[in-house]
């Protein structure tokens, strides 16, 4: 399935938003609600979106709920949004499923986390890449690098490697290297986005294709004019958007984890009925509640609008 935006210079949109994933009051799928969610986050600026990533809590759901989760995702904005699935795990052969079952569910793209926990060499990185993305059979691929969790890096001579192949054609990249990013754009032709929320200006400014974001769920409005302001040469435009989203990052990204504060300010915001998580995650204490909403609030970001 082909999105309605890939462009070579932005493959995946501009503005992503990594969703997270509504339950019931039991803890089960509420695809309903995640219809819903999907609905309002491409009405209010986001240009795609990524199911069944770590902030959709892909550790706990099974592969039968990432397709059903996909599917109906991509039945309610896969017609003007990308939709990007989250197929990446430490074990090859799980991935590899789970890239076939999102080809058939309808995914633009596909989201392939370096495998974690169990520090692959470079070889084996190589490796899991090119067998997902044969699972995916024609579905592009960004790669995901964030060695903070996974405890291993890409290196640049494994970009190199991975590009020959032309469905490998961007990273997530949260390795937080401004230089690093900027020669790999130039050096192996791959597209970078931000997965730093933090870090969006600075990436967008070295020449980042986009933003993959977990304060867009309240902000995407905000920063496709970011990117807009970029884009045209305004970075005293781009600064001001910047310095006025900083309370909204810091309340979503640097408290808890991003799901679980995702969720609280989702359930403020009325989008969602509940904040729940699937353990070992711990919903939204009263207190990291009230460190959302004051934050949400400083960046003029707590009422949803029409």
């Amino acid at each position: 399935m082909t999105s309605p935006l890939a462009s070579e210079a932005a493959p995946f949109g501009r503005v992503l938003t990594a969703m997270v994933t509504p339950f019931t009051a039991d803890r089960q799928l509420d695809l309903d609600a995640a219809q819903r969610l999907a609905t309002h986050l491409v009405d209010h600026g986001n240009d795609g979106l990524v199911v069944s990533g770590t902030t959709g809590e892909s550790p706990t759901t099974t592969g039968d709920e990432d397709g059903r989760l996909l599917a109906a995702v991509v039945e309610a904005v896969g017609d003007r949004a990308t939709i990007v699935a989250g197929v990446g795990t430490n074990d090859t052969r799980h991935s590899v499923e789970l890239a076939q079952s999102a080809r058939k569910n309808g995914a633009h793209g596909l989201l392939v986390v370096t495998p974690y926990y169990s520090k692959p060499p470079q070889a084996g990185i190589v490796e899991h890449v090119v067998q997902v993305t044969r699972a995916g059979e024609d579905v592009p691929v960004m790669l995901y690098d964030i060695p903070g969790r996974t405890g291993v890096q890409i290196a640049e001579s494994t970009y190199e490697q991975l590009v020959a192949d032309p469905l490998v054609v961007a990273v997530k990249d949260a390795v937080g290297d401004l230089e690093r990013g900027a020669w790999l754009i130039e050096n192996t032709g791959i597209r970078i986005y931000s997965g730093d929320d933090a870090a969006n200006l600075g990436w967008l400014a070295v020449g980042a294709s986009g933003v993959v974001g977990v304060t867009s769920h309240f902000a995407s409005a905000q920063y496709a004019e970011m990117v807009r302001a970029v884009d045209a040469g305004d970075l005293t435009s781009a600064r001001a958007i910047n310095t006025r989203l900083l309370p909204a990052v810091r309340a979503i990204m640097t408290h808890t984890q991003g799901a679980i504060a995702s969720k609280a300010g989702l359930e403020l915001q009325g989008l969602l009925t509940n904040r729940l998580v699937r353990s070992p995650l711990a919903p939204a204490t009263d207190a990291e509640v009230e460190i959302v909403r004051s934050g949400l609030a400083a960046s003029d970001l707590l009422e949803v609008s029409a």
